[in-house]
């Protein structure tokens, strides 16, 4: 069994757009980044697509079916002021999503707006995590301090999602 990452949206959707940036970009970075860790680490990786491309959500929704651990990354957008990172997810998969928001608020210094259920924002049924998965907010792309944030220290939030993703996997 591998773990599965998908960056949100698709190579037709860019998902938010703000501050010059496009989220499906974003994730797509991310998504790679995160995928290279858990493979130095040791661990399979089944990706939405390879370098660049970015699966539509059907297509990753399918996937995500057949494994243990799916996550999908996007980034959220709101008021300039919005920030911090958050996880929606099912009830089995809350404590990973924590773990996840954990990871990210740390090493971006961003709020932690943590673990909640899908239904808890603008929609009440998600694909993926109808599908097992857990959706990652990195954090608010229309926030320049946010998108400062990750953009000076990405790599390491990536690590550290890695290594709660290897440590998920390996328990």
């Amino acid at each position: 069994m591998a773990v599965f990452l998908s960056a949100g949206h698709s190579l037709t959707d860019p998902g938010a757009v703000a501050n010059g940036r496009k989220e499906a970009d974003i994730a797509v970075d991310f998504r790679n980044m995160v995928a290279l860790y858990l493979d130095r680490a040791g661990i399979p990786v089944v990706t939405d697509g390879s370098q660049k491309d970015n699966w539509p959500l059907k297509q990753a929704a399918a996937e995500a079916r057949k494994h243990k651990i799916a996550v999908e990354f996007h980034c959220n957008a709101a008021s300039p002021s919005a920030t911090g990172v958050e996880t929606l997810q099912g009830d089995s998969d809350f404590a990973l999503g924590q773990s996840i928001c954990d990871a990210i608020s740390v090493q971006l210094g961003i709020k932690n707006r943590g673990a909640k259920p899908e239904n808890s924002g603008q929609h009440h049924r998600l694909a993926f995590v109808q599908a097992g998965g857990i959706i990652v907010e990195l954090f608010f792309i229309t926030n320049l301090s946010d998108l400062a944030a990750y953009d000076a220290k990405k790599w390491l939030a990536a690590r550290a999602v890695a290594e709660v993703l290897e440590d998920a996997y390996r328990a």
